[in-house]
């Protein structure tokens, strides 16, 4: 039986890039998502999955801060940027069992979705690596290896939420056709068609901010 999971973020084409790679992995099952503590709180309300995967930082009500108020919560995972100890410390104090960086590939977030629907905890940082290995399935080639350095660094905009040509030609100090020119290789490459298929392969691939 799928491992069901919602996902809680405030990017909404992390989130739902986030939301496909993951449910197209055959044990795993993307039940519902939220774009904020609040939100998650609701659908927690409606749906019951055996793990939630939580940003740290959302508008209105954090992770953490959702996480407090939650009683009875199925496990979750934090999902952060941040991977300082104290970040660490107050989502274990929050009942997290995991904490895992944004930048994880998505084999490693779903071996700690694996992991923490057995019982496990993913908040000893030295342990994490071991208990990701036990739990990791070769699911997803490692791919990409045509990508260029500045093709990598579209995605990872992309996929942090960047999405219009213009605010990703002000980030790279690039033309818009340049811009342009840099996604139809990366579609060419990756065998894909558009921006939302991009975010779902920079999160496989774990190429994003």
């Amino acid at each position: 039986m799928a491992i069901r999971i919602v996902i809680a973020d405030d990017h909404t084409m992390l989130r739902e890039g986030l939301s496909q790679a993951l449910d197209s992995i055959p044990d795993i099952e993307v039940v519902a998502t939220a774009a904020d503590g609040r939100e998650l709180i609701t659908v927690l309300g409606e749906v019951t999955p055996d793990v939630i995967l939580v940003d740290i930082e959302m508008p209105r009500l954090s992770g953490i801060g959702a996480l407090r108020k939650l009683e009875g919560a199925p496990p979750a995972i934090i999902v952060t940027m941040h991977s300082e100890d104290e970040q660490r410390r107050k989502a274990a104090a929050a009942g997290a069992k995991g904490f895992l960086s944004k930048s994880a590939p998505l084999p490693d977030l779903a071996a700690a979705i694996r992991a923490v629907a057995a019982g496990e905890e993913l908040l000893d940082a030295a342990a994490t690596a071991d208990t990701l290995d036990r739990h990791r399935q070769p699911i997803l080639d490692e791919g990409a290896a045509a990508l260029t350095s500045r093709e990598r660094e579209l995605l990872a905009l992309l996929a942090s939420g960047v999405s219009s040509t213009e605010d990703l030609a002000d980030r790279l100090f690039i033309s818009q056709k340049t811009v342009k020119n840099h996604l139809a290789s990366i579609y060419e490459k990756l065998a894909i068609t558009d921006r939302a298929q991009a975010v779902v392969e920079a999160i496989r691939l774990g190429i994003h901010r």
